[in-house]
């Protein structure tokens, strides 16, 4: 009986151990050598790319594996065909000296014969055709042969709603708004998003999200249209027709992955580069979007009304950039019934209580922690803690820029200092309440 349990076992594989620890051996000396700026390797011998091109080809194979032996025989043809075009070079350079008994030894003990296929060093990676990235990545490679002219890297954009609502638009501009009722957050000709706002507090101007309706538009050959519909208390894991995927059996252009039952929801639409995070925190819900630039901007002046891209309308904003002149009206001016009404919808918080409350999940001062406090404060509902607690993490997720995560009050454009805004804010909505 064993005294212990053996690691896994590839046939064949203690034949490789030593030729390969002497190229990967080979492999560093060269490095450092060169470092070093040793005479051992000239500057024109190139015998450290060719034993770094074959370790980096030959890493990835499973000696136990069928085909095995091909694809290694073809490294070490390459590897062979390598260190010949440098050989005039490297004369008298004992690392390349030693790449070629090494290279004899393993073409020995492998069967393998001189002439044959070899591996390419920059192999044709099959373009998906409904997978964005690949579509990108093929297209921004360089000298694959098609002619074409290389593409820069993808630049995507990220918008964000949560809380009383807050918007983050794909501009990082930050809005608090009031929208009640229907309307689009996304509307270009791939991509379509709308929210529908219902009131938080009896008489307020603040709302929340209990909706959201996502539509993906006809493309191509990848996917048909595919509509999936959140309420509040039922967050589906699949679309509105009942699948939780599109595409053919072998590639999915678009899916669902139910995070959390009923709390939390991820969309990936690889077709087009797009993820789409949904939560729903007490009684409303969340939304964060990631997506291409160049899918994000192909729309048409008739398609102009959307939060993501424009914000919301002047009409519709609560802080009007941050700026609110509303006359100083206080609770003096209320009976004591009216104020007892106010506390109890409020559930007691005050700044201090509020802040302290939200200190509990957002450890930075930025602008997602003054909305925890403004939400606190105007709905009395801890829930919104978390939702801005998860709409700063699911920023952190998607988000592209990591320099432009926070957004702080004092540096935002018009912005007075938060406790004016949220002296006047709430100023604005015991007015409402009270009159």
């Amino acid at each position: 009986m064993g005294m212990g349990r053996a690691g896994p076992y590839y046939p064949g594989a203690e034949r490789l151990i030593s030729p390969l620890l002497h190229l990967l051996v080979l492999c560093t000396f060269s490095s450092l050598t060169h470092i070093g700026e040793s005479q051992v390797q000239t500057p024109q011998c190139r015998i450290q790319k060719c034993t770094t091109d074959f370790v980096s080809l030959t890493s990835h194979l499973n000696p136990s594996l069928d085909g095995f032996d091909i694809e290694f025989c073809k490294a070490l043809r390459a590897y062979s065909a390598c260190t010949q075009r440098t050989s005039k070079s490297c004369r008298g350079n004992l690392v390349f000296h030693s790449a070629m008994l090494g290279i004899s030894d393993l073409m020995s003990q492998r069967n393998c014969s001189k002439d044959g296929p070899t591996s390419s060093t920059h192999p044709v990676i099959p373009i998906e055709p409904c997978n964005y990235h690949s579509r990108h990545h093929q297209a921004s490679r360089p000298g694959t042969g098609t002619g074409a002219p290389e593409h820069p890297r993808p630049t995507y954009l990220f918008c964000g709603l949560f809380g009383d609502p807050h918007l983050r638009t794909f501009k990082d501009h930050f809005q608090t708004c009031k929208v009640e009722g229907a309307w689009p957050l996304i509307d270009n000709n791939y991509l379509s998003v709308q929210v529908t706002n219902v009131p938080v507090v009896y008489g307020s101007s603040a709302t929340a999200t209990n909706k959201i309706t996502v539509i993906f538009k006809p493309y191509q050959e990848c996917t048909d249209q595919k509509v999936y519909q959140a309420v509040t208390d039922d967050l589906p894991a699949a679309f509105v027709d009942g699948t939780i995927s599109g595409g053919d059996s072998e590639t999915r252009s678009i899916w669902i992955l139910e995070k959390s039952p009923g709390q939390h929801v991820e969309i990936h639409a690889a077709y087009i580069g797009v993820t789409i995070i949904i939560r729903q925190q007490g009684r409303y819900l969340t939304l964060a979007v990631r997506m291409p630039e160049e899918f994000a901007m192909a729309f048409d002046e008739t398609q102009d009304l959307q939060l993501c891209m424009n914000g919301c309308p002047t009409s519709e904003r609560i802080d009007q950039e941050g700026q609110l002149q509303m006359p100083m009206l206080g609770l003096q001016q209320a009976s004591f019934q009216q104020q007892a009404r106010v506390e109890a919808q409020r559930g007691l918080f005050t700044l201090e209580s509020a802040s302290r409350k939200c200190r509990e999940q957002l450890e930075v001062k930025d602008i997602y922690f003054h909305s925890c406090v403004f939400d606190l404060l105007t709905t009395g509902d801890a829930n919104f803690t978390t939702a801005a607690y998860y709409a700063l993490k699911d920023m952190e997720t998607l988000h592209p820029k990591r320099e432009h995560w926070h957004i702080f009050p004092n540096s935002a454009t018009g912005l007075r200092p938060f406790s004016l805004l949220l002296n006047a804010l709430l100023t604005s909505f015991l007015i409402t309440v009270l009159l």
